[in-house]
């Protein structure tokens, strides 16, 4: 089997777990056995009041976005990013369109990258721009009104408005260094805490499958530590679902004032 159906393959068993997990956290909250998920965007389930949940799961790492130039050219709030839109398309840029000239002249491709990495570092430092980039990436610019967890067999609720304050008040931003002889500086934009990496934001380059595009992903335990850390009110909805923070007052607000 070729590298482009294991990609697919392994996609497909991503998405099946989604959907299965989707519809868990459906149950746990009430929605009806023939609930069918919203497959737009963030959404991946719209609870009793209405509110949209961005339900990640996972066992390392979270897989925020991976889009290609087209996305970051013809999506508005992108571009209207202060710049940041305009960056990541050079990032895809700074990259030959077929995947065997880069893999050819890999170190040349790698050293033009650096450029539009090191400039978006230097944006995510402003708080305002780091705010808007997470909101976008993780909520879909407001879409989206809770972030949902999947951890240990029980769900883990907290609103987009306490994890967008956590990780803009937290986050250091800073690009990737060389660790060896052989690696290059600045391949990657990294957010981190207290020294360790969240996430990271790079180019795929590793397989012809994904190539030209650009990934956002981040770290479940670290996030979630990070989360549990700086949320400290905590309150069981039932045995399976536990609400953080805001999510306290607003989770099913409709609902309860039946």
């Amino acid at each position: 089997m070729n590298r482009r159906a294991l990609s697919h393959d392994a996609a497909r068993d991503i998405r099946k777990r989604g959907h299965d997990d989707a519809l868990e956290f459906a149950l746990a909250i009430g929605l009806p056995h023939d609930y069918q998920n919203d497959i737009k965007a963030k959404k991946d389930v719209i609870d009793l009041s209405g509110d949209a949940h961005s339900l990640k799961s996972g066992f390392i790492k979270w897989q925020i976005f991976l889009y290609s130039l087209n996305r970051f050219q013809t999506d508005e709030i992108f571009q209207a990013m202060n710049g940041i839109g305009d960056l990541l398309c050079k990032c895809i840029l700074a990259f030959p369109e077929e995947f065997d000239d880069y893999e050819r002249y890999k170190n040349i491709y790698k050293q033009e990258l650096r450029i539009p990495m090191r400039e978006l570092a230097i944006r995510f430092q402003r708080k305002s721009v780091l705010k808007a980039f997470m909101n976008k990436s993780m909520f879909n610019a407001g879409e989206v009104n809770f972030l949902t967890v999947k951890e240990v067999g029980c769900f883990h609720i907290f609103t987009r408005t306490d994890v967008l304050r956590v990780l803009t008040d937290n986050l250091e931003v800073c690009n990737s260094k060389a660790i060896t002889s052989n690696q290059t500086p600045e391949q990657k934009v990294l957010f981190r805490f207290e020294g360790t990496n969240l996430g990271e934001l790079e180019m795929r380059n590793d397989s012809i499958v994904h190539y030209r595009e650009i990934r956002f992903n981040m770290i479940k335990k670290k996030v979630m530590k990070l989360l549990f850390d700086k949320i400290r009110q905590v309150q069981k909805y039932n045995d399976r679902v536990l609400l953080y923070g805001e999510a306290i007052k607003t989770f099913h607000k409709s609902v309860r004032n039946k």
